[in-house]
């Protein structure tokens, strides 16, 4: 069967981030008393200090007891993915406003849940998609991906090729389709493996970008594993890769949109929430 691919993909687009301000204010100080008479209240040299005021409330510094905030403006964090921590969120490109976050209990749990999230001019991420649910490796997740370890690697990788056994079901991703996307076989609990890759979403997972997810040219070496998919679900664990409800990925690749840079956040929740 011929190959089809679909429109050239991974446009660059900006994102809009407006960082907000947290208003503070310092207290103001009661005025002093009055000097006694015969007392002078001539100020200390330099001192701009109005007379009464407690030390460091000069230039809007915190007297005694009074909370930092209440000190100066501070910007705002950026907003970030619902369930992400900051360290996990600093691995999202700047140029990002699409994300497919997948997420687990535990390290060793093969069971998980799909959100696709799309980032707003404010900067705030929303649920576009999803929640759906997903089959991840038998052996759960890890941060040290190897060929044959049976866990699906950790962490934040971008989405910009499409493909599989059947025609294109309305990918903006370029869409290879091919007839060597055809499985046969059973999986690690007798299910059938038979249509698992009619429709995949390439992970670039140690793979060369903008190729057909059939390529296997590995930049990191065989040994660290490759052809990581998101694939059609055959109701069992996988060996690495994310596996979605036949409908469920046909919406994924119809929404995934290359000008939006899309990647995929996974993980189980422990890790992503650092």
């Amino acid at each position: 069967m011929p190959v089809h691919k679909g429109a050239p993909a991974l446009l660059s687009a900006g994102t809009l981030c407006a960082a907000l301000l947290l208003s503070g204010c310092a207290n103001t100080a009661p005025p002093a008393p009055a000097a006694p008479a015969g007392k002078a209240a001539a100020a200390t040299a330099g001192d701009s200090r109005p007379a009464g005021a407690p030390p460091g409330a000069a230039h809007g510094a915190a007297g005694p007891g009074e909370p930092a905030s209440t000190i100066a403006s501070e910007p705002a964090p950026a907003p970030r993915l619902p369930g992400v921590g900051p360290a996990t969120q600093a691995l999202v490109p700047d140029g990002t406003t699409q994300a497919l976050v997948v997420t687990g209990a535990t390290a060793d749990d093969n069971y998980s849940v799909a959100t696709l999230y799309e980032k707003g001019p404010g900067g705030h991420w929303t649920e576009s998609a999803g929640p759906w649910p997903t089959r991840n490796a038998l052996r759960g997740w890890t941060t040290d991906h190897t060929a044959g370890d049976l866990r699906t690697p950790i962490g934040v990788f971008r989405l910009g090729d499409a493909g599989g056994r059947l025609p294109d079901p309305g990918s903006r991703l370029p869409y290879d389709q091919d007839d060597e996307f055809a499985i046969s076989g059973t999986g690690f609990l007798g299910e059938p493996l038979e249509g698992s890759f009619d429709h995949v979403v390439a992970i670039d997972y140690n793979r060369v970008p903008g190729r057909t997810p059939l390529d296997k040219e590995r930049p990191l070496g065989a040994e660290k594993g490759g052809g990581v998919w998101i694939h059609v679900d055959h109701d069992g664990p996988t060996q690495a890769c994310i596996a979605l409800e036949r409908e469920s990925l046909r919406e994924l690749i119809r929404a995934l949109d290359p000008a939006r840079e899309p990647v995929i956040v996974m993980g189980p929740t422990p890790e992503l929430t650092r």
